[in-house]
């Protein structure tokens, strides 16, 4: 019995996803719900597992083709026998297929010889953007997919240019000639994307910094006198400043509903709950899980939550939904030693908090210098729909919230 394999929805907002490596290859036994191959969207990298244990009959889609949800990858034979090698098939043909276990400094082989760019066919979704914006695949140029084909992401790059650099872009360019001291490398679909959006925040918000500072002797009082025993309390729940921050930033954004706001069209939606973003590195970028309803966590929910995203961001386990619904973000520059930034907007979100690193400095404090553990602070924000006033006042709450952290048990 031959079961397909077909790409699995991909969560909110996205239809399309790159064929980032297959696991196996036509001939191997797989067992029921062991990966098959990655899928590498706009934000996370998802696997496709076998239904069903048999083996790999064939491919239906080489790496680096850009496929839909739902569009066919390959056949399983329910129940086959591992053939000792599977023979080349038209479905098969033409698929390079990586080393199983390559080293740490080794390269894939050469993929096979192709036709020009300009003669490969694009997937449907790309097609369709071309023919309503009367476009050709030639005005664009190369694509980045396998085989230099376009993606809608190169596509929507192009559309999203002003008119004279989109002129510019079509024009030819002549290729940068190689240096032997030097890698190219194809950048990923996550880095494209995690590129164009932050261009798109900056070309479309009108972003806003204001700065502040906090001094955190209290909260770091407060953490040293309990920290045992949260974590005895708990299970092994470490108590950190990230929750300290996420508390105290739901508080400000509950008084300053615009901050947690959004723009959609000549509307603003303003949300009676917090998604808060905690942006965390991953071993192929920046991305920013999501807490829900952060407004109804204790400060143990949030560590607990913070700890499960930043141990799956490190292994590549971050599903799609986990990403999906953010309202506001915190990103703390400060674990790698920043010490000011300004952080940018992750569109729709109207505002993002920027932690950084605590330095001890001399402050002024009751006509005395004292020496104090002190950290900046810095919001970013839309203009449009948050004013300055809102925005320094929003920040002053923060920190006083951070300073006297008794004003979140009381409500105040």
């Amino acid at each position: 019995m031959v079961t397909k394999i077909t790409v699995p929805t991909l969560g909110e907002s996205v239809s399309t996803a790159t064929i980032a490596r297959w696991l196996k290859k036509p001939g191997d036994a797989v067992k029921a719900d062991e990966p098959l191959v990655e899928l590498e969207t706009d934000k996370v990298t998802v696997e496709v597992n076998s239904p069903v244990a048999g083996v790999l009959a064939d491919i239906a889609v080489s790496e680096g083709a850009e496929v839909e949800v739902g569009a066919l990858l390959g056949n399983v034979n329910e129940g086959g026998v591992a053939a000792a090698a599977a023979p080349v098939t038209a479905a098969t043909e033409g698929v390079y297929a990586p080393p199983t276990t390559p080293g740490p400094l080794a390269r894939p082989a050469s993929p096979p010889s192709v036709s020009p760019p300009s003669a490969l066919p694009s997937g449907p979704a790309v097609q369709k953007i071309l023919a309503e914006n009367a476009l050709t695949p030639a005005a664009i140029g190369a694509g980045s997919g396998k085989d230099g084909r376009l993606t809608k992401g190169d596509v929507q790059a192009f559309l999203a240019q002003p008119p004279a650099a989109a002129a510019v872009a079509a024009a030819p360019k002549a290729p940068r000639a190689d240096n032997p001291r030097e890698e190219r490398v194809k950048m990923t679909r996550l880095r494209k994307t995690i590129a164009l959006r932050l261009k798109e925040a900056q070309n479309t918000a009108a972003m806003l910094t204001t700065f502040n500072e906090v001094d955190m002797s209290a909260a770091m009082a407060l953490r040293a006198e309990y920290k045992d025993a949260f974590e005895k309390k708990h299970n092994g729940v470490r108590l950190g400043f990230m929750s300290f921050f996420v508390r105290a930033t739901v508080a400000a954004l509950q008084e300053f509903p615009a901050v947690n706001a959004e723009i959609d069209g000549d509307e603003i939606i303003y949300k009676n709950f917090v998604n808060m973003g905690v942006a965390v590195g991953g071993p192929n970028g920046l991305v920013v899980p999501v807490i829900k309803d952060a407004q109804e966590l204790s400060f143990a929910g949030i560590e607990k939550a913070i700890s499960d995203f930043g141990k799956r961001a490190r292994d590549g386990q971050l599903k799609i939904d986990d990403l999906a619904g953010g309202s506001f973000s915190i990103t703390n520059g400060g674990v790698y030693g920043s010490l000011m930034s300004t952080p940018i907007l992750n569109p729709p979100q109207s505002a993002i908090l920027g932690m950084h690193k605590i330095q001890d400095r001399p402050m002024a404090v009751a006509g005395k210098v004292e020496i104090r553990p002190m950290m900046y602070l810095a919001l970013s924000y839309d203009h449009r729909i948050v004013d300055g006033k809102e925005a320094v006042s929003f920040l002053v709450r923060v920190k006083e919230n951070i300073e006297d952290p008794r004003r979140l048990l009381l409500d105040l």
